[in-house]
């Protein structure tokens, strides 16, 4: 049975591992997201600031709730090496029931908040 939630995945990337796991980290303490992946190093090819280029980055995959979706961009926007840093998400269309309960109550936010 499909369990359907509002749960996205949200991506950035960084030039080093060591941004993207200080950014990983921040994000599931503050429980703006329920885990974070990093993968890397990949490659880049891109136009920035009218230029052709290649780089190598680490992409970082955060797990989050949509209702938390703009408090975590604003977290990464916030702390980011970059001046303007893609942020992006997408809503996972389906999941496995217990994973997707696991996101929805681990970014559950602390009570008060």
């Amino acid at each position: 049975m499909v369990h359907k939630a509002e749960v996205w995945q949200v991506s950035t990337a960084t030039e080093t591992r060591e941004e993207a796991a200080a950014l990983a980290e921040s994000a599931v303490m503050a429980r703006l997201a329920a885990g974070a992946q990093i993968v890397g190093p990949v490659i880049s090819v891109f136009w920035h600031q009218g230029q052709f280029g290649t780089g190598e980055e680490w992409q970082l995959l955060l797990k989050t709730r949509a209702d938390r979706y703009p408090e975590l961009e604003a977290h990464l926007l916030r702390h980011h090496p970059w001046d303007k840093p893609e942020v992006v998400a997408v809503p996972v269309v389906a999941g496995s029931a217990d994973y997707l309960r696991w996101v929805e109550a681990t970014t559950e936010p602390p009570s008060g908040a």
